[in-house]
C-alpha cells in the first residue's frame, strides 16, 4: 500500500500560482494592523476566521482588498513574503513563482517602491534561508482598465529588471484577456514571461483569448477548458501548464464538491496539470495540503502525484539544467517511496 501523504510530503514540488497578498492569516492581519494603527473592523481573531468565510469570488475579493489595507510599510511586505516561504518550505516546496498586485496598493497611496522592495528583500534571502529559488510576476487587476496597467508599468519601469513576467487577476467575468493586448505585447517586446487567470469563472472564450491573442506562457486555473475540445487539443499541443488551486476552486465554488474537481481529469487528457494553493491563508491550505485532499477526493495514483511535482518544475521559468535537477531528485525520492 502506498503512503500517498509521506511521498507528498517527501517530493520537492514547485509553487506556480501564489499570491502573495493571499498569504496574509488572520493573526498577520492582526498584528500588521496593529502595528500601524491601521482601523479594521475585527476586534477579535475570530472575528477575523469569520470574515475569511465566503462563497464567490466577489467576496473573497472584498475581505481580500479590505485586508490588504493592513500592509503599509516595507517590513509588513517583507515579513509576509518571509512567512509565505517559511510555511512552504515545511512542504518541501523548493521553486516559487509569486504574483503580486501593486495596482491594490498604489492606488491607496503607497509608493510602488514599498511592495516590491520587501518583497524582494525577503525573495533575496530565500534560497540561502530555506533553499528556495524564485520568479516574481507583476500581476494587473483586471477590473481596472488597460490605462491603468500601463500606469502601472511605467511606475514598474525601475524594477524590470528583477520582475520576471506578468499576470492577470481580479474579478474575471466580464473583464476578457482581450481587453489587456496591448500591456502584454509590451511586455512581451521586453522580454517577460506572459501568464494570466482565465477559464476560472470565465468560459472557455477566455481561455482562447489568453493562448491565441496575449499568447501567455502559461494559464492559471483553466479549469473551463474542457468544456472545449478543440481547446483542450489546443492546449495540450501547445504544450501549456495549468496552474490548478483545487482549495481555491471549492472556497468559490468553481466545483461543489471537492470530488468533482476536474484534476484527474486533465491529467488523463494529457494536460500539464499543477498544484498550487493560490491564496492559502484564504483557501485553507498550502501545497501538501491540497496535494493531500484533492489525491483523496478524485483518487489520484502514485504516478499521478509524481507526475503533477514534475510538471510543477517543467511548467515553471526556471532554465532546463535547473528543471532538471530538481526533475532527477524527484525520481530518487519516488524510488524510495
Amino acid at each position: 500500500m502506498v503512503d500517498l501523504d509521506a511521498l507528498i510530503d517527501a517530493l520537492p514540488k514547485a509553487e506556480l500560482h501564489l499570491h502573495l497578498e493571499g498569504s496574509l492569516e488572520p493573526e498577520q492581519l492582526m498584528e500588521f494592523a496593529a502595528r500601524n494603527g491601521v482601523d479594521i473592523p475585527f476586534r477579535t481573531l475570530d472575528e477575523v476566521r469569520a470574515a475569511y468565510s465566503f462563497s464567490n469570488l466577489q467576496d473573497f475579493l472584498d475581505i481580500y482588498y479590505q485586508g490588504m489595507s493592513v500592509l503599509q510599510t516595507e517590513a509588513d511586505f517583507h515579513d509576509l513574503t518571509d512567512a509565505y516561504l517559511q510555511r512552504v518550505a515545511a512542504d518541501n516546496v523548493r521553486h516559487v513563482e509569486v504574483f503580486f498586485d501593486p495596482q491594490g496598493h498604489t492606488e491607496r497611496g503607497l509608493p510602488f517602491e514599498t511592495p516590491i522592495k520587501g518583497i524582494l528583500k525577503a525573495l533575496d534571502a530565500a534560497e540561502e534561508k530555506y533553499g528556495i529559488t524564485y520568479r516574481l510576476i507583476m500581476c494587473f487587476l483586471r477590473h481596472l482598465s488597460e490605462d491603468e496597467a500601463f500606469e502601472t508599468w511605467k511606475q514598474a519601469e525601475p524594477w524590470l529588471d528583477r520582475i520576471h513576467g506578468i499576470g492577470l487577476d481580479s474579478s474575471e467575468m466580464g473583464h476578457p484577456p482581450s481587453k489587456f493586448a496591448r500591456i502584454y505585447e509590451a511586455a512581451r517586446e521586453r522580454g517577460l514571461k506572459l501568464v494570466a487567470h482565465a477559464g476560472e469563472e470565465g468560459p472557455p472564450a477566455y481561455v482562447w483569448e489568453a493562448v491565441d491573442g496575449l499568447k501567455v506562457d502559461r494559464i492559471d486555473h483553466g479549469n473551463r477548458s474542457l468544456e472545449d475540445e478543440a481547446l483542450v487539443t489546443r492546449i495540450r499541443d501547445a504544450g501549456l501548464t495549468l496552474t490548478v488551486c483545487p482549495l481555491s476552486n471549492l472556497s468559490l465554488c468553481v466545483v461543489d464538491d471537492l470530488k468533482d474537481h476536474p484534476m484527474k481529469r486533465m491529467l488523463e487528457l494529457g494536460l500539464k496539470a499543477t498544484v498550487n494553493s493560490d491564496d492559502p491563508a484564504y483557501f485553507g491550505g498550502y501545497v501538501n495540503q491540497n496535494f493531500r485532499e484533492t489525491a483523496r477526493a478524485v483518487g489520484l495514483t502514485r504516478e499521478d502525484v509524481i507526475t503533477l511535482a514534475k510538471n510543477s518544475f517543467t511548467g515553471s521559468f526556471l532554465s532546463p539544467d535547473q528543471q532538471r535537477e530538481h526533475l532527477a531528485e524527484i525520481d530518487r525520492i519516488a524510488a524510495s517511496h
